[in-house]
């Protein structure tokens, strides 16, 4: 190992550890029940803090990760070069935080110095190196989205003058305001000028203390970036503690665009089974990927999703906003819900979705669709053990039915879930509309992380798979039979990125799904202002086949659709196949369509 390869090594393994729990588990037996704590020592103190039950594994794992890290920390600091890998120590201040200064932030930032750039990237950068505002920057998503890459991107650049007045401060969970104020005040009196924080929301008080940084550092000129994965922390604490003091860049939505042009991943398929977060690119990375399957898929809704509003929660207003959710919360079955929730996500959010038993919505419309094909008709999935294949299913994607939840979930927790994966960015609503009457049929629900929805879909592919009458189909009747499945799923999906993506590109217009009594347009895009709409279809086919166009094409549907929506200034199949035009219809490439979505 090269020295630049072995210090790059050390400052990872030094910001792994940061983020880990020290100390043991301990356990206390009070009126015969046993209550867990996070027991470890710090400042010659002994410091204990409760642990819920539901959190003890992951807790101990934690803990045991971190014993693991620190030996081999230890190693390597043996065969570093002498004096380089050492946190500075200034005389008469010791850090109370674990602070990187000087030369080591070139070290750190070194290894993503050509990594191509997500578009936040220049907001940062504005804020560094723009005009006083006595605000600062937060700079939060979910994991795996860039915010650390980010960070280090702009360290890249920093000339040496300026990375002299720059520290990083890795955040641990037994950190404290206290601690940070002792280091940012010493920071302030020796003249450094761009402060950024990893993780920040750890600490338990810093909800309802984050005015500490605005009110007092940054009004007094320093340049404080806030970064972390706790996105509802930091809603939460925008909302009382920095109101008008702060910038906001989420990172968690990540548009086709920047999932081909920053990871150099192209294809709307390699999009649709594993797009979401900012996992290693190149030519492997379908097998680096976070949804690359349905277990790291559901550690994903575990540790980013579902732990990151538990952890909000307890910490903000000192765990009395939990509301409807607490029992849940005690009872160990909050991230089941969200779980049974992302995976009915295309569909309606309610009371009828989190209770009724367990039915897989895919299948369902894979055995209509496969009845319904005139030139290969495959009545398959009617003769296979529905019950099983569902109930196998069931058990695949770990979702409890009604009889096993000890607590009832009702349509408010629903209500408040919903809310919750809102604020995350991780849900969006696309109205369906039907003519003539213009109203509001529902809302169409699109994740915004497609490979975590098709994760859960594909455990419907190997569910089928095990099942006897299925497999006594010849081989290429199993893989039409397959193929047809994984392209429903598909079809579906990109419809959704299509549907969110316009949305998101366009706010002054109106992106909606538009139904007659039979058929409907994929999406209509109305401008209000001028008086005029598009109407699209959306398919996953490469092909161009007349019957694509035969609501785009239908009279009535078109003159319905101007008499409410004004004239129709472009009529569109968007699907994966060239850009052309063909009889007064423009055939657009979807990934050229998204890639010009902005």
């Amino acid at each position: 190992m090269t020295d630049q390869s072995l210090l790059e090594r050390i400052a990872e393994l030094e910001q792994q550890i940061a983020q880990l729990p020290q100390g043991s588990i301990g356990r206390k037996t009070v009126n015969g029940k046993e209550y867990f704590y996070q027991r470890w020592t710090e400042n010659r103190k002994r410091k204990e803090k409760y642990v819920p039950a539901g959190e003890i594994e992951e807790m101990k794992r934690k803990i045991e990760a971190r014993k693991a890290l620190e030996t081999e920390l230890g190693a390597l600091r043996k065969q570093a070069p002498v004096g380089v890998v050492q946190q500075p120590q200034q005389i008469g201040h010791v850090f109370q935080t674990n602070v990187r200064t000087g030369a080591v932030l070139r070290r750190f930032a070194a290894s993503v110095h050509g990594f191509k750039k997500r578009d936040g990237f220049r907001m940062l950068h504005d804020y560094i190196y723009g005009p006083q505002q006595d605000k600062v920057f937060i700079l939060y998503g979910l994991r795996r989205t860039g915010k650390t890459t980010l960070i280090r991107q702009l360290l890249a650049g920093m000339t040496d003058a300026e990375l002299a007045e720059t520290a990083f401060i890795q955040i641990a969970e037994t950190d404290t305001l206290v601690g940070v104020n002792q280091d940012l005040k010493y920071l302030e009196e020796t003249g450094f000028r761009f402060v950024f924080f990893d993780e920040v929301t750890l600490m338990e008080d810093f909800i309802n203390g984050a005015a500490l940084f605005s009110d007092v550092y940054a009004a007094s000129g320093m340049k404080i970036v806030l970064s972390g994965t706790d996105s509802l922390g930091f809603l939460f604490s925008e909302d009382e503690q920095l109101y008008d003091r702060c910038i906001m860049l989420h990172t968690t939505f990540i548009p086709y665009r920047e999932f081909e042009s920053v990871l150099g991943v192209k294809g709307i398929d390699e999009y649709i089974c594993y797009g979401g977060t900012m996992s290693l690119g190149g030519v492997h990375y379908n097998e680096t990927s976070t949804f690359a399957s349905k277990s790291s898929a559901d550690e994903y809704v575990d540790s980013a999703i579902a732990r990151n509003i538990q952890h909000s929660l307890r910490y903000y207003q000192d765990g009395g906003h939990f509301r409807h959710l607490q029992e849940l919360y005690e009872q160990d079955e909050l991230t089941n819900v969200i779980n049974r929730v992302v995976e009915d996500i295309n569909h309606r959010f309610t009371l009828e979705v989190l209770t009724r038993n367990f039915r897989s919505n895919d299948l369902e419309l894979s055995r209509k669709n496969l009845r319904r094909d005139r030139e290969h008709l495959v009545d398959v999935l009617d003769r296979i053990d529905l019950e099983e294949v569902t109930e196998r299913l069931r058990r695949l994607m770990e979702i409890r039915n009604q009889p096993e939840q000890s607590v009832r979930i009702e349509n408010v927790h629903s209500l408040e879930i919903r809310e919750y994966l809102e604020l995350l960015d991780l849900i969006h609503e696309i109205g369906v509309y039907a003519l003539p009457s213009a109203e509001k049929l529902r809302d169409r629900t699109v994740i915004a992380q497609p490979g975590l929805r098709y994760a859960q879909a594909d455990a419907l592919v190997t569910s089928l798979l095990q099942d006897p009458a299925f497999n006594d189909l010849a081989l290429t009747e199993r893989n039409y039979v397959l193929d047809r499945i994984r392209s429903e799923i598909m079809g579906r999906m990109m419809e959704d990125i299509v549907l969110l993506e316009t949305t998101l590109s366009q706010p002054k217009k109106q992106v909606f799904v538009l139904q007659f009594a039979v058929g409907e347009f994929d999406m209509v895009v109305f401008d209000p202002a001028a008086a005029s709409c598009e109407i699209y279809e959306i398919k996953h086919s490469a092909e161009i086949v007349p019957e694509q166009v035969r609501h785009l094409t239908d009279p009535q549907k078109c003159a319905m659709t101007e008499h409410r929506y004004g004239s129709i200034t472009g009529k569109y199949v968007l699907y994966r196949g060239a850009t052309q035009d063909v009889d007064g219809i423009k055939y657009v490439n979807v990934e050229e369509w998204l890639t010009e979505r902005h």
